[in-house]
């Protein structure tokens, strides 16, 4: 996906200045150990509060405004409950990324390297959800644990925007990254998500922690499922609660993760018998509802293609050919 081309570069430079790099292609001896004036240069390459120049076209052709003014447990929406007793009811949507296999980095790389390579990733999926209009609330490893809504988004909305993020997000994971680190010998890199709803009746904000040794953060078994169906998933898989489904009103993107594993044992992600509460878990069809959306083509093999302004180019009679020709009426060559 082209909108991720930047933080590829890096993910790639790091391979290439890696200490291993030359015994790797068979030249008998190490490359020289990566300078710390090397490895600054490519860790700085995205600045902090920037979003690289391939993922900003997408943003701008969007039309969103990035707010880089977030802090690690600390939701806008939420910020004034820090250091005190208060609590309140809200709905949010919870959303868990999690890259699997990043370990086997270390098979083949240093741990200046693997560092490159992990935090380019992170910085990717954290500049994806910003462009959502998401709140990183924790980084776990290499992965995410992030809110999407609050006191000025539509619930409706968050969910929308939830679910494009992880789409967008997953897709680069699952094709650009993926496809790169196996040729460099690199196996079972993917994703993972969970992404669940809770209501403002099943949602408490509060203050958790002591002093600075704290965060704002939710009290909600709906927070929690988005974890555990993190884990329900499949490899580059997404798993969402039924309150999403239901937000979305659209069965066209869902199926019950029973349906996928054959076993009824999995249709409930969670379960009270003596409430009668029985709550659905669902396969979301990521791809499917990506190529829908209208900042989205498909190229002839299916692939996904990013429209941008920067990158859209007009149409002419040899691209309009192939389609003229099941149409000959309406074409001429002249």
């Amino acid at each position: 996906m082209n909108i991720y081309n930047d933080y590829m570069n890096i993910i790639k430079e790091a391979v290439d200045s890696d200490s291993s790099n030359y015994l790797s292609k068979g030249l008998g001896y190490p490359s020289p150990k990566r300078s710390n004036e090397q490895f600054v240069n490519l860790y700085s390459k995205i600045n902090e509060n920037k979003i690289a120049p391939s993922l900003r076209t997408f943003s701008e052709t969007l039309g969103k405004t990035i707010d880089f003014n977030q802090e690690l447990g600390s939701h806008p929406s939420f910020r004034h409950l820090k250091n005190t007793s208060n609590t309140e009811e809200h709905y949010i949507v919870s959303a868990f990324f999690d890259i699997k296999g990043s370990t086997n980095l270390f098979k083949k790389f240093d741990k200046e390297t693997v560092f490159l390579i992990t935090n380019a990733i992170l910085k990717a999926g954290i500049h994806t959800v910003l462009i959502f209009g998401g709140y990183v609330h924790r980084l776990q490893g290499d992965g995410m644990f992030v809110y999407f809504g609050g006191k000025s988004i539509d619930k409706k909305e968050a969910v929308s925007k939830a679910l494009q993020a992880v789409s967008v997000y997953t897709y680069f994971v699952k094709n650009d990254l993926k496809e790169y680190l196996q040729a460099q010998g690199i196996e079972n890199i993917s994703i993972r998500s969970g992404i669940d709803l809770g209501d403002n009746e099943n949602v408490l904000w509060g203050n958790s922690g002591i002093g600075e040794i704290s965060e704002i953060t939710t009290c909600s078994l709906h927070t929690s499922l988005a974890s555990k169906m993190q884990s329900s998933a499949t490899s580059n898989g997404v798993v969402v609660g039924q309150y999403i489904k239901d937000e979305m009103m659209d069965d066209e993107y869902f199926s019950t993760v029973t349906s996928r594993t054959g076993s009824e044992n999995d249709r409930y992600i969670y379960r009270i018998d003596d409430r009668n509460f029985y709550y659905t878990q669902y396969d979301f069809k990521w791809e499917k509802f990506l190529k829908k959306q209208n900042y989205v083509a498909t190229d002839q093999m299916g692939r996904v293609i990013v429209k941008t302004g920067a990158r859209l180019s007009p149409l002419s009679t040899t691209s309009l050919k192939p389609i003229a020709d099941l149409n000959k009426p309406y074409f001429s060559n002249e």
